[in-house]
């Protein structure tokens, strides 16, 4: 993938072409913690009117989105990276091109993060996605699903779903990652990486007033005092 002619934005970094939304197919795996991947792409899809297919040779569901292909890998979450090098050597897409979306247990819930690269950290999609496509260097917007767990339960945990109480926090969750998602393809990662990275306690805080040193007056010096015009001329005097 990575000898492919990349699409440059404006910006000089590349423009994302394919949105691969990362989860498991069927519906035993529907609102999973695993599945967020799909649940934000599919909002993303319905809203812009657009639709969904099916594309059996490459093994996901498709739909386009203005000049963006998206797609959820029909593979399960093990093997998506099979289906996403499908539609990107079809389509001459380089990795820069390529946004993933996907769960992140080491992010609490509420929390999104916009990345360049980076290593698959002991996610299986993206284990998949960087041996198929030969490179990391792909764009992700990871998504926070809290999961401080023991490595016994953690697939329990990925594999379940979100709780009621986790309802609210979830709903802004995937409205943020959709205002994310779609800040990454009209003004470049780079500017959605400064709005969306920010820790969203720290961003609320107000910055302190910087104190600047009072500056010293300037010391004035006493104008003298002009000589007065006499009240009265002195006369010439005649001479003798």
């Amino acid at each position: 993938m990575g000898g492919e002619s990349q699409h440059v934005a404006e910006s000089g970094a590349a423009k994302i072409r394919l949105v691969a939304g990362l989860g498991n197919p069927g519906p035993a795996y529907v609102d999973t913690r695993h599945n967020v991947g799909f649940m934000i792409v599919e909002r993303f899809v319905a809203a812009a009117g657009e639709s969904w297919s099916t594309e059996k040779r490459w093994d996901c569901r498709i739909a386009r989105v203005g000049d963006a292909w998206f797609i959820k890998p029909q593979t399960f979450m093990n093997l998506s990276g099979r289906s996403v090098s499908k539609v990107a050597s079809f389509y001459k897409m380089a990795s820069p091109e390529i946004l993933a979306v996907f769960d992140d247990v080491s992010l609490p819930l509420g929390r999104i993060r916009l990345r360049a690269s980076g290593s698959a950290g002991g996610h299986n999609g993206i284990k998949s996605m960087i041996s198929e496509l030969g490179s990391p260097d792909f764009p992700r917007l990871k998504v926070g699903i809290d999961g401080k767990r023991t490595e016994a339960d953690l697939a329990d945990f990925v594999l379940g779903q979100f709780s009621r109480a986790e309802a609210e926090t979830l709903e802004k969750t995937l409205h943020d990652s959709v205002t994310a998602l779609r800040c990454v393809l009209e003004s470049g990662l780079g500017v959605a990486m400064n709005r969306f990275n920010q820790d969203p306690e720290t961003a609320a805080k107000p910055k302190p007033a910087s104190k600047k040193p009072a500056k010293a007056e300037p010391a004035t010096k006493p104008v003298p005092e002009a000589n007065p015009l006499p009240t009265n001329q002195t006369k010439n005097q005649d001479h003798e």
